[in-house]
């Protein structure tokens, strides 16, 4: 398997054989993707002994995260499955996060506290402007649709959750819902470990998505595209 990960400033790629991560490297947050991103799929499928072609399924990120992240990883994805014949798994970018905060195979409930993988946890990613991507999840389990809200909205709600990740905490300045416990900064991220056990429990029920019509989760368009919205007339 081959896993790509590319909806923050610094990316991963990764191989696995069944459930085991072979090698991986983490992208150079300094350097765009699109430059990066190639190189690192050769070296890791070398460094395994692979071909392309050798390669079963490939399972890419959807996001939210960045836009231009998002369209590398998801491209490169596309046309990788295309050329190869491999199958194409999509992973939840929130999904992934929220398995690390939920108790997830990396985490036992002793390093967690007993409570905490059953508990609320929201996943929040900057939708910039003062705003964020916010999902709740239980167990792992998405218990509201993805949707993105002020941040004084968020922090005002009176539902708040018991547990709060993501890399949207970067943003918010310390600010967090009174009584809301921090997961640990290293779960704030994507993981490939995460993206590969999500996208072997699809690989597995047989789910495949279209290199064709796949593309990157957004809820609204980007900033630049807002913009070219609004000089354009009528």
């Amino acid at each position: 398997m081959l896993i790509l990960e590319t909806s923050g400033r610094a990316g991963w790629v990764a191989v696995a054989a069944g459930d085991s991560l072979l090698r991986s490297r983490q992208l150079d947050e300094a350097r765009r993707h699109a430059r990066d991103l190639a190189p690192a799929v050769c070296e890791l499928l070398d460094a395994a002994g692979w071909k392309p072609r050798d390669v079963h399924a490939l399972f890419v990120s959807r996001g939210p995260g960045s836009y231009t992240g998002l369209r590398v990883g998801i491209a490169s994805a596309k046309v990788f499955a295309y050329a190869t014949g491999c199958a194409l798994i999509a992973v939840d970018t929130f999904s992934a996060i929220a398995s690390q905060a939920s108790g997830g195979r990396q985490h036992s409930e002793k390093e967690q506290g007993a409570d905490a993988p059953r508990s609320p946890v929201d996943v929040l990613a900057d939708a910039q402007q003062d705003k964020i991507y916010v999902q709740r999840f239980v167990g792992g389990v998405p218990q509201t649709a993805l949707a993105i809200q002020a941040v004084t909205d968020w922090l005002a709600q009176p539902d708040r959750p018991a547990w709060v990740t993501g890399p949207g905490l970067r943003v918010l300045g310390g600010r967090q819902p009174p009584g809301a416990q921090l997961a640990a900064e290293g779960d704030w991220d994507p993981r490939p470990e995460s993206l590969l056990w999500l996208g072997l429990d699809r690989f597995r029920r047989g789910e495949r998505d279209d290199p064709f019509t796949l593309e990157p989760l957004y809820l609204r368009p980007s900033s630049a595209e807002e913009k070219w919205a609004q000089r354009r007339p009528g």
